[in-house]
């Protein structure tokens, strides 16, 4: 019996699985491979302290929003929309970016991918299962600072807001999608603080692309406007996934707009994904 995925990526896990996990070079084999490194990877941010201790945080925010009342002249729903979801967007993109950069690095500095490829698991099953696991933990993370806040705006009897934050929420995690598929893109070639600060570079850039945009054709320097318009088409816009102001006044984004914003972040996540994939693929570990 081959050793699992679970004890080759995790030196300190005793776990075992069927060998036709790992073995098989059907589609369904392939599907499970990634599947196993997924879990993993999702078990080991889990085990991480600072997630919970995030968590904590952005409930204890929420909670805190509720005892505004008197400060925010009967608007307690608008407060916990606006302060709940700018704590989730923050710290699901801490977790993202800093967790993210040392998925794929912590496994070549331990020296554990050598035991990772010796299996039959390949590169881009290996980026491909990490980035499904560390997406899951966001989703389980978002999933349940969402839940406190729709507990926050039951109690003030703010239950109209319900809907809309849920709706936002899912923004947020196709979001914070892209911003996991660059913190890993990064991680794949570079050092885990490099790639955090890239990381976080791209995501404020990404929130003023279009601002930027302007700004460089009210310059009427040509470098400048030319330089600002290739960040923009190249860089992710993701000014579109924030409509926490619009669910805080009661308005509701239109369906085609959700729609091709989402469809946006899946074809954004997969271009990452390709040339995270084809960066590692040719890393040399000798």
């Amino acid at each position: 019996m081959l050793e699992s995925a679970d004890v080759v990526i995790n030196e300190g896990s005793r776990n075992h699985i069927d060998e036709t996990q790992v073995m098989g070079g059907t589609k369904s084999g392939l599907i499970s491979r990634i599947f196993v490194i997924a879990r993993n990877a999702f078990r080991e941010a889990v085990r991480d302290r600072i997630l919970y201790n995030l968590v904590l945080f952005v409930l204890l925010i929420t909670a805190s929003s509720i005892f505004l009342n008197e400060l925010s002249a009967r608007q307690e729903g608008r407060v916990i929309v606006n302060l709940g979801l700018s704590s989730i967007l923050i710290f699901g993109v801490f977790i993202a970016i800093f967790v993210g950069v040392s998925l794929v690095w912590k496994e070549i500095e331990k020296r554990t991918v050598y035991s990772i490829f010796s299996k039959p698991i390949g590169r881009g099953e290996f980026i491909i299962g990490k980035y499904l696991g560390l997406c899951l933990t966001l989703l389980v993370n978002l999933a349940v600072m969402g839940a406190g806040m729709t507990l926050a705006l039951l109690f003030v009897h703010n239950s109209q807001f319900v809907g809309a934050m849920w709706l936002a929420v899912l923004m947020i995690f196709f979001e914070l999608t892209i911003v996991t598929g660059i913190a890993i893109l990064f991680s794949s070639f570079s050092t885990p603080a490099l790639s955090a600060l890239l990381t976080f570079f791209i995501f404020v850039i990404g929130h003023f692309s279009a601002s930027l945009r302007v700004m460089g054709g009210e310059t009427g320097s040509r470098p400048a406007t030319g330089l600002l318009d290739v960040m923009y088409y190249l860089l992710p816009n993701l000014s579109h996934f924030t409509i926490a102001t619009e669910v805080a006044n009661g308005l509701t984004p239109p369906a085609l707009l959700i729609g091709s914003t989402l469809l946006y972040a899946v074809v954004y996540d997969i271009i990452l994904l390709t040339i995270t994939v084809f960066i590692f693929s040719r890393r040399n570990f000798k």
